[in-house]
């Protein structure tokens, strides 16, 4: 890596571990793609309230049986000292997909509420940077799953994607095991329901009634459709968000994925950062790895939207 990019990773480090945790606050947003309100966590850069600037922003998604609070133990404590904004969505057990089928009166449309619905509440509320190059997003576990997965089907939306002990290959499995029973659909979770659990935060608490109810893959195609092994390889190189990939070495479920796609990426020369170290399946193996990611990240960012005003600057001469 170039000196100057060292420079500014360790610039950031040094913010990130400085002072006091950042302003935070817990709010909520309309989500038409599920149908009901849900909550989100939001760091500010220390400036924020008195600089008027724009600020890119960074999504932060939890795992199976988290929420919007699973981050404040794990990302790295003055996270908000580099100057962005995080954002940590509740999605429920929702994998972050849109459902194939629901349940009558239900909306499971996961992607939609955070593509369309949470991102675009975001944007017009706080003061984004809301375009490509202002705009990354990471996950731990389901999230990882969700992150990668997200990017890769959105481009045109982030810059940067991590991936934190992903259970990357949960798509590829179920695709998998759909073709082998014939065409059964994959349903995760399925138990019955004593509450509504598509109306309002306040019934939005027990693993059962954050698990939507429907089917969330119908057939192998739409495993297909979320598959980031397959994802990957359909969207244009140039138009592939920076890819930052990590798990630990004592995480037996999901570090033959991570390898995997690591893999996948090096036979198909695509540009990415691998990381694997000592570390399970766990809070402290997260909040190492978002430590050294977050960095990173931002980073892209920068470079990003640095090319992206050179750019701007030389089309407005050439007029």
């Amino acid at each position: 890596m170039r000196r100057g990019f060292l420079a500014a990773l360790l610039v950031v480090n040094i913010h990130a571990h400085a002072g006091q945790d950042p302003k935070s606050k817990t709010a909520t947003y309309d989500s038409p793609s599920v149908g009901r309100t849900l909550s989100y966590r939001i760091d500010f850069p220390d400036d924020y309230a008195t600089s008027g600037r724009r600020y890119p922003v960074i999504y932060l998604l939890h795992g199976l049986g988290g929420d919007e609070s699973s981050w404040d133990s794990v990302r790295p404590t003055g996270a908000g000292r580099i100057p962005w904004i995080v954002v940590m969505p509740d999605a429920g057990n929702s994998w972050y997909v849109n459902w194939a089928k629901s349940e009558p009166g239900r909306k499971n449309a996961w992607e939609d509420a955070v593509i369309k619905d949470l991102i675009g509440h975001i944007d017009s509320t706080y003061r984004t940077i809301a375009r490509r190059e202002g705009r990354a997003i990471d996950g731990m576990s389901m999230g990882g799953y969700g992150s990668l997965m997200l990017g890769l089907k959105h481009p045109d939306m982030f810059v940067s994607v991590s991936s934190h002990g992903g259970a990357i290959a949960q798509a590829q499995l179920s695709s998998n095991s759909i073709r082998k029973s014939g065409g059964s659909a994959y349903q995760p979770g399925a138990a019955p329901r004593t509450v509504d659990a598509n109306s309002s935060t306040e019934d939005f608490h027990s693993p059962v009634e954050r698990t939507p109810r429907g089917t969330m893959w119908a057939t192998a195609e739409d495993c297909d459709s979320y598959d980031p092994f397959q994802l990957v390889l359909k969207t244009q190189r140039e138009k592939l968000p920076h890819i930052y990939l990590d798990c630990g070495s004592d995480d037996r479920q999901y570090i033959r994925a991570s390898q995997d796609f690591a893999k996948l990426l090096m036979e198909k020369r695509i540009s990415f950062m691998y990381a694997e170290s000592p570390g399970g399946h766990d809070g402290g193996f997260w909040s190492r790895a978002t430590l050294r990611s977050m960095p990173i990240q931002y980073e892209v960012i920068r470079q990003a939207l640095k090319n992206n005003e050179h750019a701007e600057t030389k089309a407005a001469a050439n007029r």
